[in-house]
């Protein structure tokens, strides 16, 4: 009897042991699985079908932005041989070949792709262009992370496709410190705002709790004032709210965001006060309404932490914009220049949308300076303060090493603040030095920046601390 009952439990653990691979195994079912040894592929992709590759694809299109975005952060340049039409980020995306789901499938067809991705929302619109590729033997993968919890295995599948782990695995890792750096931040300050976000101007609605933005805002240190809000259908991201609701809580509203692209066109401060009852909401009696890109907080991209650092600053513009680190007796250099600049007046990155480059532009073209590569950790302060005209630059060098002198930086402290003409007050002895003498002249009289015996020396190097006490005296002046 006793060995029946040991044989008896030996098989109901051996039961337990087996239904418990089997359960992680279902559990597992869609993560990826890569065999390098046999170049095999093999996963499921977000619209269910088993994707087998024998080999990473070496002619990809992208037919959705946060794919092209993400497949030029890994490297992927020369493999990427189409984009889609809307498609705006790197710049690099202005080389490319584009290509339409709505148009006729031949024409990808044509370039024979050996990948083709999408997402979930093209299979189910466009189901006959889907199966057109497929039915000439094209991989067609559809992928889209509803959740920021799922963006890590997205971009693992990203990488497994292209044959790119080991740079996906750094750049995970970036971005994860990235925002651990700046959480450790905000997750202290006290109080915290009180945030409200609009995704859509149609029926004033917001974001579930679940989504990117959400998530962003948190990180960030914002509190999602519509935190209960209920996504208008299954599996989207986008949430009811309405007028009613965001008046009800126009005294607790400290910050108003106005997401921009292609659902909304993104509300100002003006358009958003004039809407009936607005007038109301603390955020707009207060000025502190934003508008951001959708790029950066509402899609699966690696510029999500930069998403969530333009949201800190909406939020806490003392702190995180702070000048205090450059308080110190070292020379100037441009890329500098271009951080204080932006941080002073508090501006918000420049994010190219896809009618930008189909513009005519004079000058600089976002993206396309030679020595400021993308993947720089000044990129976006060096962009944004040479489109906003604060730092000059020549059209594909910015030089951001170059130490800036006396007189380069006072053009800046004029194009910062439109300052009085006090013609007559100083003499500058050494003012025939100087090119653009009257601007000189203006930085003087206003008390910006000191003589020196009398001399301005126009090609003297200027000091971080002495940059930073000139923007100090900017505050100062009515």
């Amino acid at each position: 009897m006793k060995r029946k009952i040991s044989i008896l439990l030996i098989l109901i653990l051996v039961m337990s042991i087996l239904g418990a691979c089997s359960k992680n195994e279902s559990e597992n079912e869609d993560v990826v699985k890569g065999d390098n040894n046999f170049s095999k592929i093999e996963f499921k992709d977000d619209s269910g079908k088993i994707v087998r590759m024998d080999e990473p694809a070496k002619k990809i299109i992208s037919l959705y932005s946060a794919h092209t975005e993400n497949l030029f952060a890994l490297g992927l340049d020369n493999e990427i041989i189409g984009i889609g039409k809307s498609d705006a980020y790197p710049a690099a995306v202005m080389n490319k070949k584009r290509f339409d789901y709505r148009a006729d499938p031949e024409k990808v067809i044509a370039v024979e792709p050996d990948l083709v991705l999408i997402r979930p929302f093209i299979k189910k619109s466009k189901p006959e262009f889907v199966e057109a590729l497929e039915n000439t033997g094209i991989n067609v993968v559809s992928l889209y992370p509803d959740k920021f919890e799922e963006f890590p295995n997205y971009i693992k599948k990203l990488a497994i496709l292209t044959g790119k782990e080991a740079v996906a695995e750094k750049l995970l890792t970036k971005f994860n410190n990235d925002l651990k750096e700046l959480e450790s931040i905000t997750k202290n300050i006290k109080p915290k705002v009180n945030v409200f976000f609009e995704s859509t101007e149609t029926e004033y609605r917001t974001i579930t709790n679940d989504s990117m933005a959400a998530m962003a805002i948190k990180l960030a240190g914002g509190n999602n004032i519509a935190v209960d809000a209920k996504p208008i259908r299954k599996g989207t991201s986008i949430a009811s709210f309405g007028a009613e609701r965001i008046l009800e809580k126009a005294d607790e509203i400290d910050v108003y965001v106005s997401q921009r692209g292609a659902m909304n066109a993104g509300g100002n401060l003006h358009s958003i006060s004039i809407r009936p009852g607005f007038d109301t909401i603390k955020a707009v009696k207060e000025g502190r309404v934003y508008t951001i890109n959708e790029k950066l907080v509402s899609s699966p991209t690696f510029r999500f932490s930069k998403g969530v650092l333009e949201l800190s600053r909406m939020f806490y513009p003392e702190l995180i914009d702070s000048l205090d680190e450059f308080k110190k007796d070292e020379p100037l250099t441009r890329k500098s220049l271009a951080e204080m600049t932006v941080k002073f007046k508090h501006k918000g990155i420049f994010a190219p949308t896809s009618k930008y480059y189909k513009k005519e532009h004079k000058g600089h073209i976002y993206g396309t300076f030679k020595d400021v590569t993308v993947d720089d950790p000044n990129f976006d302060y060096i962009e944004t303060a040479v489109l906003s005209g604060y730092v000059k630059a020549e059209k594909d060098y910015f030089y951001p090493d170059e130490k800036v002198t006396r007189e380069e930086f006072a053009q800046t402290l004029y194009m910062l603040k439109d300052l009085k003409d006090k013609e007559g007050m100083v003499n500058i002895k050494d003012i025939d030095e100087v090119k653009n003498n009257r601007i000189v002249e203006i930085i003087v009289e206003n008390g910006l920046m000191a003589l020196k015996d009398g001399k301005f020396y126009p090609n003297e190097m200027i000091t971080e601390k002495e940059a930073v006490e000139s923007l100090e005296k900017i505050k100062s002046l009515k």
